[in-house]
């Protein structure tokens, strides 16, 4: 019974993270509303279920990234309170994996979104 006390302990730690990730970063606030929209919308225009898949996909690659990214963020301030190269370059590349995350998820909106979106609108 140990191993489930365990088990279900380390979830509440992961939820920990991500309400903390949600409640102190302005971005992941951002990509939740983006993901919000984007599910509305792929139900608004009855995406198929493949292409939901895929934007469900991109949304959680983004969601991981953010919070990587703010984990990272987090130890290089704990040791690395001063300003240093190489502090700047871990944050830096941490925040450009987030950048090409949402940069896909842009592209896959515009290919799952786009057509049917034009076609609503112009009928």
């Amino acid at each position: 019974m140990r191993a489930w006390g365990s088990f279900i302990r380390s979830f509440s730690y992961a939820f920990a993270g991500i309400a903390h990730t949600v409640k102190t970063q302005r971005n992941m606030r951002i990509h939740v509303a983006a993901a919000v929209l984007a599910l509305l919308m792929a139900w608004w225009l009855d995406i198929s279920r493949n292409d939901v898949l895929l934007v469900f996909f991109t949304i959680a690659l983004v969601f991981s990234l953010e919070l990587v990214n703010t984990a990272i963020e987090a130890a290089v301030d704990l040791a690395s309170p001063d300003r240093h190269p190489k502090a700047k370059a871990a944050k830096d590349a941490a925040a450009g994996a987030v950048l090409v995350a949402a940069v896909l998820s842009v592209l896959v909106g515009l290919f799952v979104f786009g057509p049917p979106l034009w076609q609503k609108l112009s009928a």
